[in-house]
């Protein structure tokens, strides 16, 4: 199993974790860096649409707002989230 933090490595916004285990490649939150520009975004060091399954812990922007650039750059997998975390984020990623 390995682990790549892609965001939230040197701060607590823009969470985003790789997870690649057995073959197989997810991401644990994939979310948007905020306040002042410390440290951007990382890119993905692979294609979006090569992700198996996006794992959200919860709704907050630095956890969830870099969703619609996933999707937009190919990304068609499941997202697995409590309904809760789904209902928010119907709501906060249209401004993402």
């Amino acid at each position: 199993m390995k682990l790549t933090f892609l965001g939230a490595a040197r701060e607590v916004t823009g969470s985003c974790t790789q997870l690649e285990a057995a073959g197989h490649r997810l991401l644990i939150d994939c979310g948007m860096e905020q306040g002042r520009d410390v440290y951007e975004n990382a890119d993905l060091p692979y294609a979006p649409g090569t992700y198996e399954a996006l794992l959200l812990t919860h709704a907050h922007i630095d956890h969830s707002g870099q969703i619609p650039y996933l999707y937009k750059n190919g990304y068609r997998g499941p997202i697995y989230s409590t309904d809760a975390t789904m209902d928010l984020c119907g709501i906060m990623l249209r401004d993402s």
